[in-house]
């Protein structure tokens, strides 16, 4: 009995994709879940991913430009603009002018937010990656990796 003929009518479709797409569409899958938990992980705090991206990273670079923030994000400038806006009217950043860019600083509300964030991120992240071991893992970043170089050369 081959496996076909046990599998649902979906499975039996799917596996007829090209094995590009079915890989594509298992990367998306896995994408959405994570995101998904992301986005539950973080309500509490007022914070949505991108709000959380943003928060992170102007954490980690302190004085970073909008637009800086917005090329290492792949978020556009009209999007930063509106993130920021709304992090500055919640008091979690600040914007300062310099010459012709806005730098952007976290204040200590916005400090205390993404300590509570990342230290939650990171246990919420390392549990769902304990599915894989340290091995896997290091396997599906590398293959990530090379992935992406393809996709630059693309």
């Amino acid at each position: 009995m081959s496996d076909t003929t046990t599998s649902s009518p979906t499975t039996q479709r799917r596996q007829e994709l090209p094995l590009p797409v079915r890989t594509w569409v298992r990367l998306m899958r896995v994408f959405h879940r994570i995101d998904r938990q992301s986005s539950d992980r973080f309500r509490d705090l007022s914070l949505s991913v991108g709000r959380f991206d943003v928060v992170n990273h102007a954490g980690l670079h302190e004085g970073a430009t909008q637009q800086e923030l917005a090329d290492a994000l792949l978020v556009t400038k009209g999007n930063i603009c509106q993130l920021l806006d709304s992090l500055e009217r919640d008091g979690l950043l600040r914007r300062q002018k310099e010459g012709r860019a806005n730098r952007v600083y976290l204040t200590s509300t916005g400090r205390e937010i993404r300590e509570r964030a990342m230290e939650r991120h990171i246990s919420e992240i390392s549990r769902s990656m304990s599915a894989l071991d340290d091995d896997e893992q290091q396997t599906l970043l590398t293959l990530l990796r090379k992935l992406e170089r393809g996709l630059d050369a693309v």
